[in-house]
């Protein structure tokens, strides 16, 4: 299959950045990232085959004019939190908005302009009946992106992403290297962490393989942890282990009830409704993406360790492969 340009929606972002990266080192093709804030992705101008467009993705106009110049389109928009869901409806406005709406409207301009592949990121344990709204709209996203007629659509469920400024142990490391001691609910839920680079690496092969549509590719490491292992590794890494205390469910339904009501809502009930069921793979990783996962410990105390400029610059070449 012949690319010429790609089209990466929600490329400024933590997973679209490393994306982008490599994207505009490992091909000769073009790659166009649209943002509303210019200022935001200006990160990415460091390959000259890459280009960011001040853009309104929501906007049909705009965005059927950006899919037109495509030949593949790759959609990583995603959120965690959105406002609660009305009259019954199986996720809120927010959720719908990004999560099903957007990939509906990017399907349907695939198809328009004959766009022939069309990558879309889910989540492990997307499910219609699942048991939060975050699952149940990743569910309902990839119903609409997989629904695209004429377009090769492939859907990716990655377990939680980690690595350097990931939102997950960087949270964790945060919170203890200021409090002394952790109160966790949902301390035995299980994930498999994926490093971003596995991801990256993932999407960037599917761009050329041959045959990938109706595939849903489930991405995770080598290896499963409770989210108290991971809270605790997280605190060694930065150098500031605290104490965990395992919160029962009703109690930790309260913890995030009361952090869903502070300034950048480090947790909600929808989150801790998501850990009810395992974020683990059911599979192994496809073979044709010819990927060996990245353990979590041969990058995570280099990402979270404190600043040490040495440190810094060997993380910097390892993920550069040097």
């Amino acid at each position: 299959m012949a690319v010429r340009k790609i089209l990466v929606v929600g490329g400024s972002g933590f997973i679209g950045t490393r994306l982008v990266q490599l994207l505009g080192g490992a091909t000769d093709c073009r790659v166009m990232v649209p943002t509303r804030r210019y200022e935001r992705a200006k990160h990415l101008l460091v390959s000259p085959v890459v280009s960011v467009v001040q853009a309104d993705i929501h906007d049909d106009a705009m965005l059927s004019q950006l899919v037109a110049e495509a030949d593949v389109v790759i959609n990583l928009v995603g959120i965690l939190h959105s406002r609660p869901a009305r009259g019954g409806q199986p996720y809120g406005a927010d959720f719908e908005r990004q999560h099903v709406i957007l990939p509906r409207r990017i399907a349907a301009a695939c198809a328009r302009h004959g766009v022939p592949r069309y990558l879309h990121m889910s989540a492990l344990g997307a499910d219609a009946n699942g048991p939060s709204m975050y699952l149940r709209s990743k569910a309902a996203g990839e119903r609409e992106a997989l629904a695209a007629p004429g377009v090769e659509v492939a859907v990716f469920r990655p377990s939680v992403v980690f690595g350097e400024g990931d939102h997950f142990l960087n949270l964790f490391a945060g919170l203890q290297k200021r409090f002394p001691v952790i109160p966790l609910g949902s301390a035995q839920a299980r994930f498999q962490p994926v490093y971003v680079g596995d991801v990256a690496q993932a999407f960037g092969k599917a761009v050329t393989l041959p045959h990938v549509g109706g595939k849903i590719y489930e991405l995770g490491g080598p290896r499963q942890y409770s989210l108290r292992e991971l809270v605790q590794l997280a605190g060694w890494y930065s150098g500031h282990r605290r104490p965990i205390v395992a919160l029962p469910p009703a109690l930790g339904l309260l913890q995030a009830w009361m952090l869903e009501r502070l300034p950048g809502k480090l947790m909600s009930r929808d989150n801790v409704a998501s850990m009810r069921v395992d974020n683990v793979m059911s599979t192994r990783i496809a073979p044709e993406l010819e990927l060996v996962p990245t353990a979590l410990e041969a990058v995570a105390p280099a990402c979270l360790a404190p600043y040490n400029p040495q440190r810094q610059f060997d993380t910097f070449r390892s993920n550069a492969r040097r």
